[in-house]
């Protein structure tokens, strides 16, 4: 059995860059670099996080590096701080925010990989505030197997 992946040595903050105003991305490594299992990113949430939502095909896994992240995870609400994982499995209606006013960074794993295209298009080479963000994402979410199902959480 062959795979194809190659090594990726990046210091820090390198990686492909995307620019959403209140919520940066740092692509890591995405499928093209993993044969398809999983990618890989680093993100700062400045403001609100996303809308209530499910991932059809996708594990999505958080690493809370830095701050404190409020997690709902299916009918639970969680307070996670710096050094936290959580889990999501597909299926599970889950959104996060920021628990307090400060910044939270965390490192984001998405098994299998193809998720990050979402991100890719709704975000591109723009600058986005998160109003044109949140509007690209409903647009497109269908595309990826994600389906909103509420408001963000506060």
């Amino acid at each position: 059995m062959s795979f194809d992946i190659r090594e990726i040595v990046l210091g820090p903050g390198e990686g492909k860059k995307l620019n959403a105003v209140e919520h940066p991305f740092t692509f890591k490594a995405i499928g093209s670099d993993t044969d398809g299992h999983y990618s890989i990113f680093e993100s700062t949430l400045h403001g609100g996080g996303p809308g209530q939502h499910i991932h059809d095909n996708e594990e999505e896994a958080f690493y809370v590096i830095e701050g404190n992240l409020r997690v709902l995870l299916g009918e639970i609400t969680i307070k996670a701080q710096a050094g936290s994982f959580i889990l999501v499995p597909r299926g599970t209606v889950h959104t996060f925010s920021r628990a307090d006013k400060n910044p939270v960074k965390l490192l984001v794993i998405i098994s299998p990989a193809g998720f990050e295209n979402f991100f890719f298009e709704a975000i591109g080479e723009d600058e986005v505030d998160a109003v044109m963000m949140a509007e690209r994402a409903l647009d497109i979410g269908h595309k990826y197997g994600v389906t909103f199902t509420g408001p963000p959480i506060g």
